[in-house]
């Protein structure tokens, strides 16, 4: 109907959107402390109440950071770029290279289990695991610069790996893939399916996130050349922290 015009924002997602731009354009540059909430109140003309949500709000999609008594800080954290494709590649883990170096050259620290465990019902048929079949489970943490970035679990047939650098916490250069490729099962396809959702509250606590800042939930399956599914990758990356990378030739 003419004349006729959209909700109108929120007062507070109104500043937090003020704010965003500024921090994109540069007038806040990493490390910089953003107006506190009396200083936003004042300028904006709201409640400190109306203020603190639109803090809130960059606090959540991990744009500030807030210590009690500092303020709320534009976060320095240079995001991840994941380069889907180019990681996976065999000259990446056929050179005895990481996966993850192919994304980042900056020190990480990864918290690494390695347990024989009864796969989940939906990895199961995944893997094609018989009655009581035991899959092994690599579950791993990555942290940069103090911060969870990812949490990961690796599921394998155990009779495929038992025995194999790939039932330890240290799996060798190349990682997975180059000791696959050494018991005759090197990778030679992937499948990757990505969505995002909000975390759990296990995932929250795991990668020290809100609960209100929406992970990025990626599984990766891969195949050998007889096109058996030989490891299913499920990884839950902060939907913060990651740029997420693919280029194709057309």
């Amino acid at each position: 109907m003419a004349g006729e015009t959209g909700p109108q924002r929120p007062k507070y997602q109104a500043i937090a959107d003020n704010l965003k731009a500024a921090i994109e354009s540069g007038e806040y540059a990493p490390g910089d402390r953003l107006p506190g909430e009396k200083v936003l109140a004042a300028q904006y003309g709201v409640a400190v109440l109306t203020a603190r949500q639109a803090l809130k709000i960059l606090r959540t999609e991990g744009l500030v950071e807030s210590k009690r008594g500092a303020g709320a800080r534009v976060i320095s954290f240079r995001p991840i770029r994941r380069h889907g494709i180019q990681r996976l590649a065999r000259e990446q883990w056929g050179a005895g290279k990481s996966i993850w170096s192919a994304d980042d050259d900056r020190p990480t620290t990864i918290d690494v289990r390695v347990e024989a465990v009864e796969a989940p019902a939906h990895i199961a048929r995944m893997l094609e695991l018989g009655d009581g079949e035991l899959a092994c489970a690599r579950s791993r943490r990555f942290v940069l610069e103090e911060r969870p970035v990812m949490l990961a679990t690796s599921y394998l047939p155990h009779s495929l790996v038992e025995g194999s650098a790939i039932t330890r916490v240290d799996t060798g250069e190349g990682g997975t893939y180059a000791r696959l490729a050494e018991l005759g099962h090197a990778p030679t396809h992937f499948r990757e399916e990505i969505r995002s959702r909000l975390p759990t509250a296990e995932e929250a606590e795991g990668l020290a996130v809100p609960l209100g800042r929406p992970v990025i939930k990626l599984c990766r399956t891969a195949f050998d050349a007889d096109n058996r599914a030989i490891e299913v990758n499920e990884m839950t990356l902060d939907g913060a922290a990651y740029v997420l990378d693919y280029a194709f030739d057309a």
